[in-house]
């Protein structure tokens, strides 16, 4: 999903990647602890009886006021890291397949493929909202996405799903609700129309533009939607939007004003040096890291340095047979 912009805007001066590596630039699980904050995951005691972020959770936050944090994933490891910074959501979006996948668009990835990493992630997440994306024409009619949602549900875990669309997608997520499978809706920028787009393409620039996203949103809503992802669209807009609706907006690439704010979990982590679109802010450099720690190994293999006797075993049994051998 949220790998739709990564082809478009180029970064704005100041979008530069934030210096020092995530070591210098978070604080460890133990910091946080002193500092007060709960840490999440498997290093503490969730929040009530299940300690799971339930989609009320998201509504109540909204009225309040507080900001709501997410991020992509999909592996069990990044998973665990994810939900102990006590992130709220966590999207296993069709991004993977950029940069899982290598693939150039969202469009090759299947519903096996979401299903297969939401349950990786499900096994690593144990606080955390869990959305599972659906994928590229699976859910093209309403008894398709039915099919498809429940998979992803049952197999992969999943607490909801998110899927692509305004108005015209409101009857198929009227149908979902009404099974009991809470909706994500996405409109603005959406991916996986990169090709009727021309592109990615900012979208709602415009008055007709402008109030066709006004409607799509409201329709959603209308629908049972119990939140909706803005991507790639004008501020002004998307803090409208925000106003109007009562349930959340998750911006990517819509400014500030939306209720949180969504990110592919290795485009902030920086793993990608090169990659640096105008929405996206680095909040570390694990590229770099990633380079330097393996460039590392090469060199200490190379040079027997590695691996040292602190990082080989014994066998205490030899010394013993030995001395018994020259007593």
């Amino acid at each position: 999903m949220t790998a739709a912009l990564r082809g478009s805007d180029a970064a704005a001066p100041g979008a530069a990647a934030t210096s020092g590596s995530i070591s210098a630039s978070c604080a460890p699980i133990s910091a946080i602890a002193k500092a007060g904050a709960r840490p999440r995951g498997i290093y503490a005691l969730g929040d009530g009886p299940s300690g799971r972020l339930r989609v009320t959770h998201l509504r109540d936050m909204k009225r309040r006021g507080q900001r709501i944090s997410a991020v992509t994933c999909y592996d069990a490891t990044f998973a665990r890291l994810v939900d102990t910074a006590g992130i709220e959501i966590v999207l296993v979006g069709d991004s993977l397949g950029n940069v899982i996948q290598g693939h150039d668009t969202t469009l090759p990835v299947t519903v096996d493929h979401i299903v297969y990493h939401c349950a990786a992630v499900a096994r690593g997440l144990p606080r955390a909202h869990l959305i599972a994306d659906m994928p590229f024409m699976s859910y093209r009619n309403a008894d398709l996405a039915l099919q498809n949602a429940g998979r992803m549900l049952a197999e992969g875990q999943a607490h909801a799903v998110k899927l692509e669309g305004g108005a015209e997608m409101a009857p198929t997520v009227g149908a979902l609700v009404a099974a009991g499978i809470p909706v994500m809706g996405h409109i603005g920028l959406t991916p996986q129309s990169v090709h009727a787009m021309g592109g990615h393409r900012i979208q709602g620039r415009g008055r007709a533009a402008r109030e066709r996203l006004l409607d799509d949103a409201h329709a959603l809503q209308d629908a049972g939607a119990y939140a909706i992802v803005l991507e790639g669209i004008p501020a002004a807009l998307a803090q409208e939007i925000t106003d109007l609706l009562e349930i959340p907006t998750i911006g990517i690439g819509a400014g500030a004003g939306c209720d949180g704010q969504i990110l592919v979990l290795y485009d902030l982590l920086g793993l990608n040096p090169e990659f640096q679109p105008k929405f996206v802010k680095k909040f570390a450099k694990l590229g770099e890291e990633v380079v330097q720690a393996l460039a590392t190994f090469r060199s200490e293999t190379q040079s027997g340095a590695f691996p040292s006797a602190a990082h080989s075993y014994s066998d205490p049994s030899a010394a013993t047979e030995a001395a018994g051998t020259h007593g």
